[in-house]
């Protein structure tokens, strides 16, 4: 399993609305400049997110994006699997019938727990965490999110 640009885009987008808070609206230049996202990507990855119900999009002239649930309440998980679909580390967990061996495989047990390990431990991390260290900013820059 690979993250996806699309998914990684999309955590870039939520850590930095994130920062900003719930309720507050952020334009679309701004996400795209501070998060180094290219906007016409951006403008496609937003729909997943507003479909899942993590942000909502306002159009016009003042328009942009807010983030419409506590940063305490979404998971990496969450926004990982909006975009790529569910974490499984191998086809056959998620289509045993597409494995003729999946009944006597020795290894398919351990994509198994590996994959919700993996779902358990991105699970764990919400974006109110992502957010809590504001002296490891990767993309963004502290006066920057805090205007």
């Amino acid at each position: 399993m690979r993250l996806t640009r699309a998914a990684e885009y999309a955590i870039r987008c939520m850590v930095y609305l994130a920062f900003k808070g719930k309720g507050v609206l952020v334009v679309k230049q701004e996400i795209a400049d501070q998060a180094d996202i290219p906007g016409p990507f951006l403008a496609k990855i937003v729909q997943d997110l507003a479909r899942a119900n993590l942000i909502e999009i306002r159009q016009g002239p003042k328009g942009g994006y807010v983030l419409i649930r506590d940063p305490e309440q979404i998971t990496l998980l969450e926004v990982v699997e909006v975009m790529i679909g569910k974490i499984q580390l191998n086809d056959c967990v998620g289509r045993p019938a597409a494995c003729s061996a999946s009944d006597c495989c020795r290894v398919h047990k351990i994509w198994e727990e590996a994959s919700a390990q993996l779902r358990s431990y991105l699970g764990g991390i919400t974006f109110a965490e992502l957010c809590a260290d504001e002296s490891c900013l990767p993309v963004f820059s502290v006066h920057t999110i805090n205007t």
